[in-house]
Order: C-alpha cells, then structure tokens, then sequence
C-alpha cells in the first residue's frame, strides 16, 4: 500500500509540474509577437506628436533661460572668487565649464526633439493625404461597379 501511494504521490507532482512549466510558454497554436495573430498597433495622432514638440520646446526655451543665468552667475562668481586669490574660484570655474557643456548638450538635444516632432507631424500629415486620396479613389472604382445599369 505504501508503494501504490508513493507511486501516486509521484504521478501527481510530475502533473503538477507539467501544467508549471507551461505556463512560462507560449502557447502551440503560435500566438505571440511576430506571428499571424496581431498583438495590437501603436498609434499616434496629431495631437500627441504636436504635445511632445510643444514640451521639448517650452523646456528648451526655459532651460536657455534659466540655464544661461546660472551659468552667468557661477561665472562673475568664479572671476570674483579668483580676483580676491580664492582657489575656490578655479574650482567653481571648472564647475561652470561643465554646467555650459552640460546645458549645451540639453539644448541640443530637446532642439532636436522639437524639430524632430515637427517633421514627423507634417511627414504623417502628408502620408494622411496621400491614404485619404487612395482610398476615395478606390470608393469611386467600387461605385461604378456596383451602380451598374443590370449588366
């Protein structure tokens, strides 16, 4: 009796193990990114890409601001720390140089970002036009096949 338990004891573990393991895959029929079932599209409308383009303006504005101020401060303060013989003033000099690389760098690249939103807006614009053109072409097609005189 003890073995028949045993036995059953094991049969039920290498269930218990099977139904586990397939949990960590993919199912057989082949659904999963990439195959024959889609998973969903991204999508972006206008309105998002001009939000995004608006924000990386507006913060390469206020960044150009606000930065350039504090990097002229740190810079009268560094020249007025050197003047009175302070080696602070070389300290907070080489401080200011990395703050205006550093700035430059964030300038740039939300630049890049706005500009680069603007593109893809009118470029997706465009593509708009040019599918809502094809596509009224072929509603025209269809209509003089199906509005047949009885033919």
């Amino acid at each position: 009796m003890a073995w028949d338990e045993w036995e059953q004891l094991k049969n039920q573990a290498a269930q218990k193990r099977s139904a586990h393991m397939q949990l960590n895959q993919l199912p057989a029929d082949g659904g999963g990114g990439g195959g024959s079932t889609p998973q969903g599209d991204l999508t972006v409308d206008q309105k998002d890409l001009a939000a995004i383009g608006d924000r990386a303006f507006k913060l390469w504005e206020d960044l150009g601001r606000y930065g350039r101020d504090a990097w002229s401060s740190s810079q009268t303060a560094a020249s007025d720390l050197k003047t009175q013989g302070f080696k602070l003033g070389g300290a907070v000099d080489r401080v200011q140089s990395r703050w205006e690389e550093q700035l430059t760098s964030l300038l740039d690249a939300c630049a890049h970002i706005s500009n680069h939103m603007d593109f893809t807006k009118k470029a997706h614009q465009g593509d708009e036009y040019y599918i809502g053109g094809q596509i009224s072409s072929i509603s025209t097609l269809d209509k003089g096949f199906d509005g047949g005189k009885g033919h």
